[in-house]
């Protein structure tokens, strides 16, 4: 009788380890696969970071040159009009 106990131990042990590690192995495939996904959504945020600082700049050069020119306007009216 204690034989059989034992074998029925040892046979859900052995199942039990083969689960986990059944278990570990498909963790660290879904690991792999979150890291591939998150590289790839990084470059994409790069890239659109990028395209999207290059479509900014350029209406910023324009508004700070008109705010230049209107500044040199407000500033030769009041010179104009201080004396």
């Amino acid at each position: 009788m204690t034989a059989v106990a034992w074998a029925a131990i040892g046979l859900l042990a052995a199942s039990l380890v083969s689960s986990l590690y059944y278990l570990g192995s498909r963790i660290d495939g879904l690991g792999s696969r979150i890291d591939t996904q998150g590289a790839n959504l990084s470059d994409r945020i790069d890239a659109l970071e990028s395209g999207l600082s290059a479509r900014i700049d350029s209406p910023d050069a324009r508004l700070s040159s008109r705010i230049d020119a209107l500044s040199a306007r407000m500033d030769a009216h009041l010179e104009r009009h201080a004396g």
